[in-house]
């Protein structure tokens, strides 16, 4: 939050009298009238103060239906909920689409004044027309009704949620209070300056408590999608394209023509016969470095002596639709030691072929407690400050090392693990008891990924690995699916997933309240 808007909450005056009608009480009460009649009127000043007082705390605003979705009604504040983590999921997903102008959403302008465009609802998969507020209105809804049909769904299964729901609730509850409280406001100020003035602290709780509840609920499910070799095989069958890698050299030339200067330091553009000289110029090249690689010649040396061609050596690219070079390299008719010229508007590629395969080797589970170094109080450059940083890994690294002695003279047991992590890891992942699944080769940082990945380890392994992160206490679980076979299993579980979601909420009738409505956003 910026300074500005916690100094402007902090001046903030809710439920401060409204000075009108304190003028006319006090006129009332000098005026000769009967009891009843000062009675009554005194009856209407205040229902007026106590309606000036519940405007001006928003009252009205958090409390007004908003829309009802199978007979349950929610309040603008509870709609408001989900609609500002539409907008900022939205943002965060699409951030670099909007840096670059792909989707036309303006985060300084009023959502309610701007229409998506054709290219938005194509990109998109709505109806162009709609503004930016009535889309996150709808994607508000539309996971409200996905909330409430899965928690009732839950309810009648009997489902017992995990002990990581009310860790993590807990945790992002007191995080609220830390942030408001360093920002000199109260937690529904906080709230209100980050969701809306409609938000409070127990909407905020209610609402966050829902969506923990419902994402284990459907957590569980996914986790609950198996599928035997028969099913995964034919599924990569249908689409190997989506799985497979290939391994290639090849030098890209670039045939674009370069501008030039006049006198007046003003930039020329080529001409066209300069631009077709240029790429003539890179045919040609590419044309007589593949004759001599076919004669026995290396392609990095002959890429190395053309100032305009770049080398590249890649074991393990993925397919990309329409992409030239992809397309060749991914037919069905390619075999190894394959080569081609193959051009791209004025780009040229010398390309060799390799091989074509899939990652066989095994996906990893592993769980673990990260501990990171605590805060410094010095700056960098500061006298003294590589000696603090120094001695704050080192209590990191001794508790990380504590950590795993006290697991290693308790019952030592990956549930014990699992226990130790959610009391102490710094990461995601310790609601879950630290637990990461299907990890493969690269996603993780490097001395994360090489212990995981030690051709010697053995589950039940455990170790204190360091990276730029903090200390990880490691605990190896074990190898689960071939990579690929990983890959595919995401597929169809996502497939699987997405249908189970929306059988949850065909038959979910959901009724916008424009009164409560206006209140959103």
């Amino acid at each position: 939050m910026s300074s500005s808007r916690e100094k402007q909450l902090r001046q903030e005056k809710i439920g401060q009298p409204d000075p009108k009608t304190a003028r006319e009480a006090q006129q009332r009460k000098q005026e000769k009238r009967s009891n009843i009649l000062y009675g009554t009127i005194a009856v209407v000043f205040v229902i007026v103060a106590l309606a000036s007082l519940i405007w001006r705390s928003n009252i009205i605003e958090r409390s007004a239906t908003a829309a009802t979705i199978d007979g349950e009604k929610y309040t603008a504040a509870e709609v408001n909920f989900f609609y500002q983590n539409a907008y900022r999921n939205f943002y965060n997903y699409n951030y670099y689409y909007m840096a670059y102008g792909l989707i036309s959403l303006n985060t300084n302008a009023d959502l309610k004044d701007q229409v998506l465009t054709d290219s938005d609802a194509s990109m998109l998969g709505v109806e162009a027309g709609q503004t930016w507020h009535d889309y996150f209105v709808d994607q508000a809804l539309d996971q409200m009704a996905a909330v409430q049909a899965a928690l009732k769904q839950a309810d009648e299964e009997g489902f017992t949620y995990p002990a990581g729901v009310q860790a993590q609730y807990e945790d992002n509850m007191d995080s609220l209070k830390a942030s408001a409280a360093a920002s000199n406001v109260s937690v529904d100020q906080y709230l209100a300056g980050t969701f809306g003035s409609t938000m409070t602290e127990k909407v905020y709780g209610e609402q966050m408590y829902r969506a923990l509840k419902y994402d284990a609920y459907t957590s569980a499910y996914d986790d609950s999608l198996t599928y035997d070799n028969a099913a995964l095989t034919a599924a990569y069958s249908a689409d190997p394209n989506s799985y497979d890698k290939v391994a290639y050299e090849s030098v890209t030339i670039l045939g674009s023509a370069a501008g030039t200067t006049d006198a007046d330091g003003n930039t020329v553009d080529p001409t066209d016969e300069e631009k077709d000289a240029a790429k003539q110029s890179a045919k040609d090249a590419a044309d007589e470095m593949l004759a001599a690689y076919r004669n026995g010649k290396k392609l990095e040396p002959l890429a190395d002596a053309n100032e305009k061609a770049t080398y590249n050596n890649n074991d393990g690219t993925i397919y990309s639709s329409g992409d030239v070079l992809s397309e060749w390299l991914f037919d069905d008719a390619r075999k190894a030691g394959d080569s081609a010229v193959l051009e791209s508007g004025t780009t040229y590629y010398v390309v060799v072929f390799h091989e074509r395969f899939r990652d066989e080797y095994p996906t990893i589970d592993v769980r673990h407690i990260l501990i990171q170094p605590a805060a410094g109080e010095l700056s960098e450059g500061d006298e003294g400050y590589e000696d603090e940083q120094a001695q704050l890994n080192a209590d990191a690294k001794a508790k990380a090392e504590d950590i795993l002695a006290q697991w290693q003279a308790g019952e030592a047991t990956e549930d014990s693990f699992a226990a130790l992590a959610m009391e102490n890891s710094s990461d995601g992942s310790k609601y879950d008891g630290g637990l990461y699944t299907q990890v493969y080769q690269g996603q993780m940082v490097t001395a994360f990924n090489d212990w995981c990945f030690d051709a010697s380890r053995q589950p039940g392994d455990t170790a204190v690995v360091e990276t730029t992160y903090g200390y990880h206490v490691m605990y190896f679980v074990g190898e689960d699916l071939p990579r690929w076979q990983a890959q595919v299993s995401d597929t169809l579980k996502n497939e699987d997933y997405a249908e189970w979601v929306t059988a949850l909420t065909a038959d979910v009738s959901i009724e916008k309240n424009d009164s409560g409505m206006k209140y959103v956003g």
